[in-house]
């Protein structure tokens, strides 16, 4: 059967195609690129660092609750988090300091939800966030899993920047972060954030990831088969 049909009533009606009335839900989204990336079965192939970079530049931590002009975004979040990370184990190897720059790239679909919100989904959006980190950890020539040390490391690094974030950010007090986050260690005590423009986030996080990417000397998924 095939036309049109009428949804709704008085002002609010619209004609709908039947084709669209019997479609799928839509699972993937299109990005800048011109990728197309499905959320339920994400290929590291649909996945450009570009884009990566664009979507955190322009997610804020905090739901936005930051002082500032700018939001205190999750690409700026992450350059924090990798440098951190590198403070705490000092000679950490490259392809690590990049594992820490992507921790959050998942975020760049999905959005950056506070820890409360994904304790309250619970473990399907765990899985969910998972998958989407091991097809990002493909596609950039990393583990899909990333080892138990390390991402114990990246997860100090994070709830450390967290701290600063807290602290200098979002109205907490140092006593009441030092309850819910990781109070820094000597080594990273002189941190200052400072809330950058989106552009300007982006185009560190892009330059910082092509840095380690150089040092890491690692073969992206998209090379790993081409012959000569």
């Amino acid at each position: 059967m095939s036309g049109t049909f009428r949804v709704g009533k008085g002002l609010r009606s619209k004609t709908v195609p039947q084709s669209r009335l019997n479609a799928p839900p839509r699972a993937w989204q299109r990005m800048l690129s011109g990728r197309r990336l499905d959320l339920l079965d994400p290929s590291p192939l649909d996945i450009e660092i570009e884009d990566i970079a664009h979507g955190l530049a322009r997610v804020a931590r905090w739901n936005g609750q930051t002082l500032g002009e700018h939001a205190f975004s999750v690409a700026q979040h992450s350059l924090v988090v990798e440098d951190v990370a590198a403070r705490l184990s000092p000679g950490l190897e490259p392809r690590w300091r990049l594992a820490a720059l992507l921790h959050d790239a998942s975020e760049y679909v999905i959005g950056d939800m506070i820890s409360p919100f994904k304790a309250a989904l619970g473990t399907d959006y765990r899985a969910f966030e998972a998958r989407l980190d091991s097809a990002v950890n493909l596609r950039f020539g990393l583990p899909a899993k990333t080892p138990a040390a390390v991402k114990t490391l990246i997860k100090r690094a994070d709830r450390v920047s967290a701290w600063f974030e807290a602290v200098q950010l979002a109205g907490f007090s140092e006593a009441e972060s030092d309850v819910f986050f990781d109070p820094p260690p000597r080594q990273a005590r002189d941190l200052h954030l400072e809330p950058m423009a989106a552009p300007v986030a982006q185009a560190r996080y892009l330059e910082r990831f092509r840095v380690l990417e150089e040092a890491a000397g690692i073969l992206p998924v998209d090379q790993a088969f081409e012959t000569e």
